[in-house]
């Protein structure tokens, strides 16, 4: 009975384990960058990224505007643009490794008013530095650039966004509620308002349910999240991160109500069987986990986490017999 209990654990113990090298793969995205008059940008600066992890990708557009970044893996991608004298602008895309992913087009605007923009220039350059400091962990600094760029540019309020993500590292959770709740405040109170800023809504509502997690308070994140599958109930990534978020904090069953909706809307997602197959392992339901894990598979048999996976298989067969 012992080696029964022991087995799976330490399979699952291993599968958990993640890294930068998680997010690579086969997938390939591409796309163009323009103005706000239609016309392409060149030699603007392409930046992808994972939400999951370090990983970035960068690239620059072409004479015609265009980019291309290959090497991802399944999942949510963060693409971001940028060029001296416009606004950066990002989008979240969902990338495949067995199909073509649709194309991403950004649009790059000018400061309000101006021609020469100065101003935009300035505030990009406050925005990536203060993102960088972020990723160093230099929070202090990160929260002053980002406050510059509040104080000079008032109605771009996203970037509250990302002064309550640098109160949440520095455990200030107060101040990043109120950080997160301005910005939906910002949006307007019914679901069809939260809808047309889907994007930042979105952000807003992951940043208060992660809020709550941090307080152990399992039902306010849940009902954050469940608000957060209203505003986009076609989004599978939505889904997953709510399911990741509860198998993090071993809350198994809830987790897998997510994550079946996660492979449910989008059936082809090789990640979302993965972590699902864990769940179930995790739960004790053999058939299940089996059954998933060999999906991803099917899926995504050149994935990194293919050998792993296929020991969890192989000892499971074995218990079973």
């Amino acid at each position: 009975m012992r080696s029964f209990m022991t087995v799976p654990l330490v399979l699952l113990s291993l599968a958990l384990a993640l890294s930068a090298q998680d997010d690579l793969g086969r997938g390939r995205i591409s796309g163009e960058i323009v103005d706000e008059s239609g016309a392409k940008i060149l030699d603007a600066l392409v930046v992808v990224e994972s939400p999951r992890s370090s990983t970035r990708l960068e690239t620059k557009t072409d004479k015609k505007g265009h980019f291309a970044v290959g090497g991802l893996g399944t999942g949510a991608w963060r693409v971001t643009a940028s060029k001296e004298g416009y606004l950066s602008a990002a989008t979240e895309v969902q990338v495949s490794q067995i199909k073509a992913n649709p194309p991403v087009s950004l649009t790059l605007k000018r400061a309000a008013g101006s021609e020469a923009s100065p101003s935009a220039e300035i505030g990009g350059d406050l925005l990536d530095r203060g993102n960088a400091l972020l990723k160093e962990g230099r929070y202090d600094e990160a929260l002053a650039a980002f406050e510059e760029f509040a104080a000079k540019f008032p109605d771009i309020y996203v970037v509250r966004l990302n002064i309550g993500s640098v109160y949440m590292e520095k455990g200030d959770l107060d101040r990043a509620e109120a950080e997160f709740r301005a910005v939906l405040d910002k949006n307007g109170p019914a679901l069809e308002d939260l809808r047309k800023q889907k994007d930042t809504s979105l952000k807003a509502l992951s940043g208060l349910g992660e809020v709550a997690l941090k307080r152990s308070d399992f039902e306010t994140a849940q009902g954050f999240f469940r608000r957060g599958l209203e505003i986009s109930p076609e989004d599978p990534a939505a889904a997953y991160n709510v399911g990741e978020i509860f198998f993090s904090n071993q809350k198994i069953d809830e987790s897998i109500v997510y994550l079946e909706l996660a492979v449910k809307i989008k059936s082809d997602w090789p990640k979302a069987y993965h972590r699902l197959g864990l769940a179930y392992l995790n739960k004790g339901d053999f058939p299940k986990a089996l059954a998933n894990l060999k999906k991803f598979l099917e899926l995504d048999p050149q994935s990194p986490d293919a050998a792993g996976v296929k020991a969890a298989i192989a000892a499971i067969e074995q218990i079973k017999k």
